[in-house]
């Protein structure tokens, strides 16, 4: 493992570098603008490089609300009609009057640095941006989709701080994205291999799955599955676990579980196979998801996030290529088995939903973090909640 230790250390490093951010920032701008079921959607902070430097960046002042700020986003709005929130689509801010700013004084709480521009919460500051929760989550899904799998171009610290929302003239949602400093690049290769690998498991293509993880020098492809989906894969045939709980039947509880945990310490080395072929990405594309996870469930669950991000995986194959009627017929036969599960998906969602609103549960993300640590706890493992924190 510690030959990962190189790529972790240089991509953290490239987060001091401001005139990488900058570049990353603007890289991540023209995508977006490129493609139009993002487009309108998300704001990149402007760069002002003639104020920037290595070690110093100046970009353009945002106004927005925080992702986790649950009521700031759905509370009613109370601006003005067809009128968006300050700075919404790029549009100028007011400048600060005279009276805005004052001289410095030793309470810095006393100090007027720029207008409030909060009239849009109304006379009694009691407003919000009037928006629903799934409409947010959704773009925030759409878009780390689209960046892993049709850019391979991906921002790996979508942390609730780095992301603001803002409400459009439109009554929509616009997410900003903030802090570029750590990204990843993928090579074409990589990026439709991985969007493979999704797919196949949304439609339980073990043969798919094998071949994939094989590829990347993962020994255990159903264990890889379960991580990278955040949840149990149902599909594989669980030879890991059999393998791991063989013999351990008529034993103590104490010594099952201990013996379980030594048998997991192996399995965790033995995960890597071969480590030089381990794509150092994955690493921070895992990050990545779980980041998104911790937001969706934060949120109370309000969007179906793995079958979104299946969903943007399956269309970045079918966007890629041109393909021949035996490859065209195939490729039908797999969006159905896909729209088949999807569905399935669908209706697990929606379960999960109906049980929250009556008060029965806590949302499709609870759900399967419940799964994930009753799955580790089978493996001899307790993952305790910081490890689902996002």
């Amino acid at each position: 493992m510690y030959s990962l230790v190189p790529f972790i250390t240089e991509r953290l490093l490239l987060e001091t570098d401001f005139q990488n951010e900058a570049q990353n920032s603007e890289k991540m701008a023209e995508y977006i603008a490129g493609e139009p079921r993002l487009r309108g959607r998300v704001h990149i902070p402007h760069v002002y490089h003639e104020l920037s430097s290595k070690r110093v960046m100046t970009a353009e002042w945002i106004e927005g609300v925080r992702l986790w700020d649950k009521e700031g986003i759905t509370k009613p709005w109370h601006g003005s009609w067809r009128h968006g929130s300050p700075g919404c689509r790029g549009t100028p801010l007011d400048p600060p009057s005279p009276a805005t700013s004052n001289p410095p004084t030793p309470d810095p709480n006393s100090e007027r640095l720029k207008p409030a521009r909060t009239q849009w919460k109304g006379s009694q500051g009691d407003g919000g941006l009037g928006l629903s929760l799934s409409q947010v989550m959704q773009t925030m899904t759409d878009l780390f989709s689209a960046q892993m799998f049709f850019w391979g171009f991906v921002h790996c610290d979508p942390h609730p701080g780095n992301i603001l929302v803002r409400r459009q003239p439109s009554g929509k949602a616009e997410l900003v994205l903030l802090d570029h400093g750590l990204y990843i690049s993928m090579s074409p290769t990589f990026r439709l291999q991985y969007a493979r690998f999704w797919k196949s498991l949304m439609i339980f293509d073990n043969q798919a799955i094998g071949e994939i993880s094989k590829s990347w020098g993962i020994a255990t492809p159903d264990i890889f599955a379960s991580a990278t989906l955040m949840r149990p894969y149902e599909g594989g045939d669980g030879s890991t676990a059999k393998g791991l709980s063989k013999e351990l039947k008529g034993k103590e509880a104490q010594e099952r579980a201990y013996e379980m945990q030594m048998r997991m310490r192996k399995g965790i080395k033995q995960l890597l196979a071969e480590e030089d072929n381990f794509p150092r990405e994955l690493l921070f594309l895992g990050r990545n998801l779980r980041i998104v996870q911790g937001n969706n469930q934060f949120l109370g669950s309000p969007v179906n996030r793995i079958k979104i991000t299946g969903t943007w995986a399956s269309r970045a194959l079918a966007e890629s290529r041109k393909r021949s009627w035996s490859e065209e017929i195939v490729g039908w036969w797999d969006h159905a088995k896909f729209k088949a599960v999807m569905f399935g998906s669908d209706l697990i969602f929606w379960w999960a939903k109906l049980k929250q609103w009556a008060g029965q549960g806590m949302g499709m993300e609870d759900e399967l973090e419940g799964k994930m640590k009753s799955m580790a706890k089978d493996f001899g493992v307790d993952l305790n909640h910081g490890i689902f924190e996002g």
